[in-house]
């Protein structure tokens, strides 16, 4: 396992677990990075519904300029201030940000004197560039922008809204361990679900979406794919690292149809994992020397598998399909049927719902899985005679 970068650079070209690579952490690097996987694929999706004219470029006025505004200045000013205060802090306690950057990073640890001259420093500039950049009479120039030239604002509200999801909905199924450590459970690199994620996400997105006048229907059928990507994507850094995503216990022989398979594909002890659970790892002198007592199935290993499969056959049904909102309601469906599959050989809280044992994630599989049923014969049969 790497839970973080410089274990993995341990692991490929020798150098110590002890660096500086260490203040990167694999699962947040990686979840970073499918994000950008899910835009790339949005971004392509989307401007092929803007050739097949699903779209009307909305027409934005720009003036141009304009002397800095007070909300610029003191939005620099503000991130001045946390640049330089956890940047200099992170610097003079180097040991504690190493072992934890969340900790420092999502809390109310600063050096208040380089983030305040920080702040300054980033608002001076900010009016100084806004003074260079004034003309004497500003001008209006009008910009036809489609919603693939929103992307980076449609990510954005995608990422804070998926993160926060993730975090909310997986503090409900750990309500106890909330309560017993606030601040740790919210810091913490493990305990994201993905089913809040997704909602969260999905609201912030619809939310810029009508504030923006930008269709649904076609938008939704152009997210599908890259939602599929950007998970299947995120899934790596949870395997890599060892986030907490794992399996049932699995003791059984590896079957002989997998037999020219490595063995961690069938069971895994996540030696090294980000959460230190399990038991000591004999020899070992790193920060993160526990593995499981038991092997487990590979879990996040199966579902990148399966969220590529998703991914190849909603690819190849973007260009078939028709009718405007059914591969939207395809995504929902397939999502939820994997999703409920892989719980069963997953670790998870149980709740019970009218007598069945039941994980929140097979829950919502449930309700998207009906949902997507009922929104293909809503997209086939009411909305094209609409």
């Amino acid at each position: 396992m790497y839970p973080d970068l410089s274990y993995l650079f341990h692991d490929l070209i020798g150098t110590s677990p002890d660096n500086w690579l260490s203040i990167f952490k694999t699962f947040g690097f990686v979840l970073a990075l499918s994000f950008l996987v899910s835009a790339l694929v949005f971004n392509i999706a989307l401007r092929r519904k803007a050739k097949e004219g699903f779209y009307v470029p909305d027409v934005v006025k720009i003036t141009e300029g304009l002397p800095a505004s007070i909300g610029e200045i003191l939005s620099n000013a503000i991130a001045g201030l946390l640049i330089f205060g956890k940047g200099l802090y992170a610097y003079l306690h180097y040991a504690e940000f190493r072992h934890d950057p969340a900790s420092v990073i999502l809390s109310g640890k600063m050096h208040w004197i380089g983030g305040i001259l920080g702040a300054a420093a980033l608002a001076g500039f900010t009016w100084w560039d806004g003074q260079r950049r004034k003309l004497p009479e500003p001008k209006v120039t009008e910009r036809k922008l489609y919603p693939h030239d929103r992307l980076s604002e449609m990510t954005v509200m995608a990422a804070i809204g998926g993160i926060l999801g993730a975090k909310l909905f997986d503090l409900f199924d750990n309500w106890e361990s909330f309560i017993q450590d606030p601040i740790g459970s919210l810091t913490s690199g493990g305990g994201l679900a993905f089913f809040g994620g997704l909602v969260m996400g999905f609201v912030m997105v619809v939310w810029y979406m009508w504030r923006h006048n930008i269709p649904f229907w076609p938008t939704a059928d152009a997210v599908a794919p890259s939602l599929t990507a950007g998970y299947g994507f995120g899934r790596i850094g949870c395997q890599l690292s060892g986030d907490g995503d794992w399996g049932i216990d699995n003791l059984a022989p590896k079957p002989d149809w997998m037999s020219f398979l490595p063995d961690w594909m069938w069971t895994y002890r996540y030696p090294h994992n980000v959460l230190k659970e399990g038991v000591p790892i004999e020899g070992c002198q790193f920060d993160y020397c526990r593995e499981l007592a038991n092997p487990v199935f590979p879990t996040p290993f199966y579902e990148v598998i399966m969220m590529s499969i998703i991914f190849l056959i909603l690819w190849s049904l973007r260009s078939r399909i028709k009718t405007v909102g059914m591969m939207f309601f395809i995504y929902l469906g397939l999502i939820a049927v994997e999703r409920f599959i892989i719980e069963k050989i997953r670790v998870n809280v149980v709740h019970e719902v009218l007598g069945f044992q039941l994980t929140q994630a097979e829950i919502i599989s449930i309700c998207l899985f009906l949902i997507s049923l009922g929104g293909m014969v809503y997209v086939t049969k009411f909305r094209e005679k609409a």
